[in-house]
């Protein structure tokens, strides 16, 4: 067989400029004059192979510096803006990077290379969009949200049965749901795409018309059977293991138990409708009280439905008297949230700002229990509806079980059924050229990230064209790898809480994450040395207190944590910045970069903020808003649970971070050629896209 012929050293020199100045991809590099060459275009094109190299090895500072250089030679050029921006967000400089974006769309227009609608200046805009409007991170249930159907979970698709008559719903972190059928006696588990991965149905004797499933602080779930009278205990995979109670009258006994909710200290609360009362059991299902007959300035309940418990009250539905009564946690009477609105309320459920989602016939409510103000969120406006059990998942969706319709219907707000997903192409990997490797982060407008996405969801193209051999590698939802880093307070008021640090530290060594790095925030801040991956507890402790003469009054807290930041920029997806401090920050806090500044990098960089404050001192605002913005908390040395358990759910975090790999098929001009990318997401009835390229490895 021949050897392929390769062009001579200096035939392949010689192409490889032509192509530089004629310009690859888009970039309107020119030729000048008769046998001239347009030194600027070659000097702006080797810059910002640079800059795309180093933003790809998360180098953003280095990137922003490759990318002004080359604007430099190249002003307008759009594709260099385009980067620009790309480096300046991720560095956390918004503003700075939306004056980048809308130049690089009025470039793209003034230089006719693309039209106001082409894929360049859509994608440009909609990320322009979103990035402006966005308000804060992991928001909730903003109050002028309106939430409309977006899909639906068929228990009837063409002839074939999937499942019959959905009571209730309970989403899981890795974007499926538990949809509890009580017509056809089982729990399915369907994932973020409608497609049934499990099913359950009971021991031997199988599950009894099951109404509603919780889950308890340990994982366990239980699952009420209306016509069994029990509740069975099943495990986090949803084997069943026991029963709590047997059909009758007496203490612990149920006649068509239905709706559960668990409190915060681990008490499973079972509406027992049958017996018109509230049952509590202990986690291992030991009868502790009943409560709801009448009494004196209680009329009893008639028929009790949706309960949900809420710092040390129970709040419980009566579809009937359609109100919503209020207990203590002995059961004793407290009166009434709700005495009039309501329609025939189903179920109630306890979101993550305290706020209650009720079920009321086919219409879903947003209800604060500290003002009793009730919103409507959506309606469904089939004409077989009746919700007997809604719930919020993780990708900011309502999912309602509608049981006269046969179906879960997915209600997702307006505004992100408008503005779509928020898709990132945040690294191209060319190690294993021709065969490339793209990290996307999905999100949706408010920057929660989108769990539960597989393969189907995904499609990278190059030039419009499908990419060759798509693979999905893999998805850091479904991983509990994680990384910390350290960041130390070296004030002099830290000074003299060095005991409490080895405690912080101590705590901090038990969570199961990786310590990557532990950085002093002095007035020049520094890597304290610890030795290997995984330090003892005394090299770490010793790092950890330093050197009495670092602590000074002019400690720098932001470029400290710019420091401990970009230490985790290439480890686990799932990452966060543990910052052990007196509470203050210092005179010269945020001299280099403001703190909204500080916030977006370790936002857009997907970094969690913990602050474990020593001394029992109380935090500055600043520390609390750093928390807030990031999905974080401030954490009290030494509050009664500890710190160690909160630090250890980081692993069990959602992240909207994937790893895809594709095989290209483009020309690389012996590695000079900008090589575009466009990656699409789709899931129901939303979508997003991102594009961007890279240089292949030089020959």
């Amino acid at each position: 067989m021949k050897k392929p012929v390769r062009p001579p050293v200096c035939a392949r020199a010689l192409a490889g400029v032509l192509a530089l100045v004629l310009g690859v991809a888009g970039l309107a590099f020119t030729q000048e004059g008769i046998g001239g060459f347009d030194r600027d275009a070659l000097a702006a094109r080797e810059e910002f192979r640079l800059g795309v190299q180093a933003y790809n090895r998360s180098a953003f500072n280095e990137a922003i510096l490759s990318f002004e250089r080359a604007l430099s030679f190249r002003p307008d050029e759009p594709l260099i803006l385009d980067w620009l921006g790309r480096s300046y967000y991720r560095s956390g400089m918004e503003d700075t990077a939306l004056r980048q974006w809308r130049s690089a769309v009025d470039a793209f227009k003034e230089n006719g290379l693309y039209g106001p609608s082409s894929r360049e200046t859509l994608v440009l805009s909609s990320r322009i969009e979103t990035v402006r409007n966005r308000r804060s991170l992991f928001s909730l249930l903003d109050d002028d949200i309106r939430y409309v159907a977006s899909g639906t979970f068929p228990g009837l698709s063409g002839d074939v049965r999937i499942y019959r008559q959905p009571t209730a719903v309970l989403p899981l972190e890795d974007g499926s749901s538990w949809v509890v059928a009580y017509g056809s006696n089982e729990l399915v588990r369907i994932d973020a795409n409608g497609i049934v991965r499990q099913r359950q149905r009971g021991p031997l004797n199988g599950f009894d018309r099951p109404y509603d499933l919780v889950r308890g602080p340990d994982g366990r779930l239980y699952l009420s059977e209306f016509r069994g009278g029990r509740v069975s205990i099943l495990s986090s995979q949803g084997e069943w293991q026991s029963y709590i109670g047997a059909k009758g009258r007496g203490e612990g006994m149920f006649v068509g138990p239905q709706n559960l909710t668990i409190d915060d200290e681990g008490y499973l609360y079972v509406v027992d409708y049958g017996n018109k009362r509230i049952s509590k059991f202990d986690p291992d299902g030991a009868f502790v009280l009943s409560f709801g007959a009448r009494s004196a300035g209680f009329p009893g309940l008639l028929s009790p439905t949706g309960i949900v418990a809420r710092g040390g009250r129970v709040y419980a539905a009566d579809s009937a008297a359609k109100c919503i009564y209020i207990f203590d946690r002995n059961g004793d009477y407290l009166g009434i949230l709700i005495a009039e609105g309501l329609r025939g309320p189903e179920s109630l459920t306890l979101l993550n700002d305290g706020r209650i989602l009720a079920a009321d016939a086919n219409r879903l409510l947003i209800i604060d229990p500290d003002s009793a103000f009730i919103r409507e969120l959506g309606l469904l406006g089939n004409s077989r509806v009746r919700i007997t059990g809604a719930r919020a998942d993780g990708n900011g969706n309502i999912l309602a079980a509608n049981f006269e319709g046969d179906e879960v219907s997915v209600m997702t707000p307006l505004d992100d059924m408008a503005a779509g997903l928020f898709v990132q192409i945040e690294r191209v990997i060319t190690d294993d050229f021709p065969r490339i490797t793209v990290e996307l982060q999905v999100q949706d407008r408010r920057r929660r990230p989108i769990v539960g996405l597989d393969n189907r969801n995904f499609l990278i193209t190059e030039e419009g064209r499908v990419a060759g051999e798509q693979n999905f590698l893999g998805a850091a939802y479904r991983s509990e790898a994680s990384d910390i880093s350290i960041l130390m307070d070296r004030s002099p008021a830290a000074l003299s809480l060095r005991q409490d640090m080895n405690i912080a530290v101590r705590d901090i060594r038990a969570v199961p994450s990786r310590i990557v790095s532990l950085v002093a925030a002095g007035e020049q801040p520094l890597h304290e040395r610890i030795e290997g991956a995984e330090p003892s507890l005394a090299a770490l402790t010793a790092a950890a207190r330093g050197n009495a003469s670092t602590y000074t009054p002019f400690w720098r807290f932001d470029l400290g944590l710019r420091l401990a930041a970009t230490d985790l920029l290439r480890g686990a997806k799932k990452r966060a910045v543990v910052f052990i401090s007196s509470g203050n920050l210092g005179e010269r806090a945020f001299e280099q970069y403001g703190l909204s500044e500080l916030a977006a990098y370790l936002a857009n960089n997907g970094i969690i903020f913990y602050a474990v404050i020593l001394g029992g001192n109380p935090a500055a605002e600043e520390i609390r808003y750093l928390s807030e913005q990031t999905g974080g908390q401030v954490l009290p040395l030494y509050r009664p649970e500890g710190i160690t358990a909160v630090l250890s759910r980081l692993g069990s975090q959602p992240s909207g971070s994937y790893t895809l790999s594709y095989r290209t098929g483009l020309p690389t001009d012996f590695g000079r050629a900008y090589l575009p990318v466009e990656a699409e997401v789709y899931l129901m009835e939303r979508s997003g896209r991102d594009a961007t390229g890279y240089f292949p490895p030089m020959e």
